[in-house]
């Protein structure tokens, strides 16, 4: 018996040889009789027809290893090593398109490639088609997706654009709000990279994203979305904003480096009674020929709970940060931290006003700390192929700037540990707005909201106007060069405290109160402080 047994036990392994042999043949197998699967979720566009010469137009066969992947309860759609032409692609539930190092998906540069998305179901706007609903990767309703990989996405938006163009010049489709004034289509005529609404558990991750005709990558009422070491190069034509969020919930963008011809990253609220909620954005670096990051300009909705911190921000036109709500919208509990910013055109701009909405809306409980702002002299974007366009009125130099409307203030606002190189060299020729004429400076209740909006400022350094509950500490403003200017301006301001600034040099009358009450001020301020 003993026997017996080692002589079974001795036949162990070549049962397990012959187990294993005969799963590989039945793998083998199953691979044969259906091509299109090479393993278990994973879905290669090569099986369904697509053709890696940068030519041939894949739409179809990226769509069906999409759809297969989606009726086979999910999986991951591959984009092997190769150049792939699409036009408008929708993702789906429980899809990952994996590119591969070395993959490259190029967006069609014929319009008539790219479809408008219906989105069923989706809130009413007031601004409804304000913006594209084209794009080249669209999803609606979709839960758990992903795109990741080393690969690429490139929108070839500057070709479209012009075809587009052209198209619109050649009476084929013609364009009804084409802009005549600046020589390019319509926003709603371009398609961006991405458009997903109403979707769930998304993450991108690692791709190369970018030229698109219009906006990068777009997000509307998406719930636990995640962005992380992307690289966005999206500066191919007109209104190539980075990232756009619009009515979200729960979003993380990290890790990014962001180069956009518009705003790289972009809180939006087109929906009434929906609002941005817990977005956390950290560790990106950021070039724009418009703002780095900004709230609105839609504002319809609101914005709640933002946390934004290690922002390093160069070669910016606009905003380093800019927060704003303009059409009724709500903002509130916003954390900015750690921020760098040089050669950028203004530090903060923060905006309560009245262009659209039954009643302005409000901004309160910011808290923006830990921020060195360098501001040349000339313009930072000179570089872009396509720059913002230049204000048409002389003016010296930016001040930041925190201004709400008569009757509507801007409400607890705390800076801390602020430095912010500003260049001087200011002209009383060049323009001049005289502390005996602050009630001159425009109002622009219903203007759209831009950091120059209101002409040129009486302060070189900070101006605030219509706000209740400043809070200011640690506050150092160098200058390069003179300025004529004083350094902080507060007109119409109720409980204002300030604590440890530093100038370049101790002249009177740089702290000017107007209209200000319930003030506390160091006692070694007071030569620095006029009351008008």
């Amino acid at each position: 018996m003993i026997k017996l047994n080692r002589f079974f036990l001795t036949l162990i392994p070549f049962f397990v040889v012959v187990f294993m042999s005969v799963r590989c043949i039945d793998s083998e197998k199953e691979k044969t009789m259906n091509p299109e699967k090479e393993a278990i979720n994973n879905y290669n566009i090569l099986a369904y027809g697509a053709i890696a010469d940068g030519e041939t137009l894949n739409t179809n066969a990226i769509q069906k290893a999409i759809d297969a992947a989606f009726k086979n309860n999910g999986g991951q759609v591959v984009f092997p090593k190769g150049r792939f032409l699409s036009g408008s692609i929708q993702l789906k539930s429980n899809v990952t398109l994996f590119f591969e190092e070395g993959a490259v998906l190029l967006g069609s540069t014929n319009p008539k490639d790219y479809y408008k998305m219906e989105f069923p179901g989706r809130p009413t706007s007031p601004k409804k088609d304000d913006n594209s609903q084209l794009a080249l990767i669209l999803a609606h309703k979709a839960n758990n997706i992903a795109l990741k990989g080393k690969g690429e996405i490139d929108g070839q938006g500057l070709a479209l654009a012009i075809a587009v163009d052209s198209l619109h010049h050649a009476g084929v489709a013609v364009d009804p709000n084409y802009n005549s004034r600046r020589h390019r289509p319509n926003e709603t005529m371009r398609p961006k990279l991405f458009r997903f609404s109403q979707s769930n558990t998304i993450l991108i991750e690692g791709v190369k994203v970018g030229q698109a005709a219009c906006w990068g990558l777009s997000f509307e009422l998406c719930d636990n979305l995640t962005i992380n070491k992307l690289k966005i190069i999206n500066r191919a034509y007109w209104n190539n904003d980075g990232i756009d969020i619009t009515d979200c919930k729960n979003v993380k963008i990290t890790n990014c480096d962001i180069d956009s011809a518009d705003d790289a990253i972009c809180l939006k609220s087109y929906y009434p009674g929906y609002f941005n909620d817990s977005v956390y954005i950290a560790n990106c670096t950021i070039r724009s020929s418009a703002s780095a990051i900004k709230f609105g300009t839609a504002s319809i909705g609101g914005f709640k709970n933002i946390t934004i911190e290690d922002i390093k921000v160069f070669d910016t036109f606009r905003s380093a940060i800019a927060i704003q709500t303009v059409d009724g919208g709500f903002i509130e509990n916003v954390s900015v931290n750690n921020i760098t910013a040089e050669n950028t055109g203004n530090a903060i701009f923060l905006r309560l006003g009245h262009r659209s909405g039954e009643k302005p809306g409000s901004l309160k409980n910011v808290t923006i700390k830990n921020m060195k702002v360098q501001v040349p002299f000339g313009r930072p974007d000179i570089n872009y192929d396509l720059r913002g366009p230049e204000v048409d009125f002389f003016h010296n130099p930016f001040s930041s700037a925190i201004v709400g409307i008569p009757g509507y203030k801007i409400e607890n606002v705390s800076l801390e540990n602020i430095e912010i190189n500003y260049p001087g060299k200011a002209s009383k020729g060049m323009a001049y707005m005289p502390l005996s004429r602050l009630d001159q400076v425009p109002e622009e209740i219903t203007a759209s909201p831009e950091f120059s909006m209101f002409g040129e400022y009486p302060a070189y350094g900070l101006y605030v106007r219509h706000a209740q509950g400043i809070r200011l500490n640690n506050i150092k403003f160098t200058l390069d060069d003179v300025d004529f200017r004083p350094a902080f301006v507060f007109d119409d301001v109720k409980t204002l405290e300030i604590n440890n600034i530093t100038l370049n040099k101790d002249y009177k009358g740089q702290i000017i109160l107007k209209d200000t009450e319930n003030t506390t001020l160091d006692s070694k301020y007071s030569a620095l402080t006029v009351k008008l």
